[in-house]
């Protein structure tokens, strides 16, 4: 994993727990999104880790089909849960300062973003790869 990478799934975990403190979303909202576009996971890669995150209680039947399949990055998991506590505190804190107003802007604001993004601009994607660090790992270690 790259120090980049690693900043990517810091980032990630922070913003999700972020928001997930402050408007009480993150996970499917956010951090499915994030994967894809900035990770370069595919859909299903995104969902399962994305599960993995929340794996007990509440996505345990979830999270086992994913990882079953392939479609689980737990080295991801373990990284953006870390960084998710904390944005999750953060994320708290602010949004008690706020008032209710202000809070559902932001909320609608933010699903409206993220809506018109994944409506009219996300670009078809190749083949889906499970784990793009690994096969790129892979392909790097077989070239050399």
């Amino acid at each position: 994993m790259t120090l980049i990478t690693l900043i990517i799934l810091l980032l990630i975990g922070l913003a999700a727990g972020f928001l997930s403190g402050l408007i009480g979303i993150g996970g499917g909202v956010l951090i499915v999104p994030a994967l894809v576009l900035f990770a370069g996971f595919s859909q299903k890669l995104a969902q399962g880790t994305s599960l993995g995150i929340l794996l007990l209680p509440v996505g345990i039947l979830a999270v086992i089909q994913y990882y079953k399949q392939g479609y689980l990055n737990v080295n991801y998991v373990a990284i953006i849960s870390i960084a998710f506590i904390l944005g999750g505190f953060l994320g708290s804190k602010l949004a008690i300062s706020l008032s209710d107003e202000k809070m559902k802007k932001i909320f609608a604001v933010i699903l409206m973003v993220i809506a018109i993004k994944m409506l009219f601009f996300d670009k078809a994607k190749p083949a889906p790869v499970k784990d793009p660090v690994a096969s790129s790992t892979k392909i790097q270690q077989s070239g050399s």
